[in-house]
């Protein structure tokens, strides 16, 4: 295989990530120069810019005829979110179980996914299943905001900027951050795609693996530094809030722009790793296991992540 295509896949996730990064911080810069609250922001702004990577990345895969690597990306950002990113952030240092994730985000984590289930049964998101995504968007975002003003739940996100520019100069960071998306995206899938054909795998798999490991890089370093830091609190409310985003955003958007066709073992496969990998989660995070996930269901985590490579490289 030409050596050019892994430089480009590997120079449009650098893209990605580093577009990514700056969309976030020139976002966050632009809606506090317009007054917007910080629990909008955080809810909204902070949400679409960490799973902007996976937006594009699907966009790009529908519209260029790869539609499994449109699906494959969220279900396997989703997947390794909960078993690698966490499984790992884990291992370092254990995470701390706050009472609203097990209450509020792992069900609306659970139903979403219950709901991609429901709607690939026939192995297809139609336009009018995107727009009943893009609703439930919209609806998850309201009840988030609105939980975000009760006492109980106010636990406002916040982007740590060393430098706060002029409102002009984050409006052209932006404009930046989203060309570098669309390309780095751009430059992903293709070459994704051609690293598949040359080692005679799917698409279904490169992006599963390769890709949603890829784009789930952000989540990992932000957890890993926090496990580093001992601030592991938020961690699992942030992965549960990606996965939700990852899959009535990204996947909604996408369909509606472009319907997407999967492949069956997306459904007899994929989908029962998520929602298993989900299910595993909830068991580790109940009361009974005194509110903090420890080493040992980290490294269980990373076990059950390594056996799904296997399987679906065996498969």
């Amino acid at each position: 295989m030409d050596k050019t295509a892994i430089f480009l896949l590997i120079l449009g996730l650098v893209l990605l990530l580093v577009s990514g990064k700056y969309l976030v911080e020139s976002s966050v810069t632009l809606a506090r120069h317009f007054r917007i609250p910080t629990a909008i922001i955080g809810l909204t702004i902070v949400a679409f810019g960490t799973s902007a990577p996976e937006l594009l990345v699907s966009i790009q895969a529908a519209v260029h005829g790869h539609p499994d690597m449109a699906v494959g990306n969220v279900i396997g950002s989703n997947i390794s979110n909960i078993l690698l990113v966490l499984g790992l952030t884990t291992i370092i240092f254990p995470i701390l179980v706050q009472r609203e994730s097990i209450l509020r985000d792992w069900p609306i984590m659970m139903g979403v996914s219950l709901v991609l289930l429901l709607f690939l049964l026939d192995n297809q998101i139609t336009r009018p299943e995107a727009l009943i995504m893009i609703l439930l968007m919209g609806g998850y975002i309201l009840f988030s905001v609105r939980q975000s003003r009760l006492p109980q739940y106010a636990d406002p996100v916040e982007v740590t900027i060393l430098r706060s520019p002029k409102w002009w100069v984050a409006a052209i960071i932006f404009l930046v951050a989203c060309a570098g998306l669309a390309f780095g995206a751009s430059l992903l899938v293709d070459n994704a795609a051609t690293m598949a054909g040359h080692f005679g795998i799917s698409e279904r798999v490169i992006s599963i693996t390769m890709v949603a490991v890829g784009t789930s890089l952000p989540e990992l370093a932000t957890s890993l530094i926090a496990a580093f830091k001992k601030e592991t609190d938020i961690s699992i409310g942030n992965i549960l809030g990606s996965n939700i985003m990852n899959i009535i955003s990204v996947l909604g958007i996408t369909a509606l722009i472009k319907p997407i066709s999967t492949v069956p073992e997306v459904l007899h496969i994929d989908i029962p790793w998520m929602l298993g990998s989900a299910v595993l989660l909830f068991l580790f995070m109940i009361p009974a296991r005194q509110g903090r996930i420890n080493r040992i269901e980290g490294s269980v985590m990373i076990l059950v992540y390594a056996t799904y490579i296997y399987f679906i490289f065996i498969s």
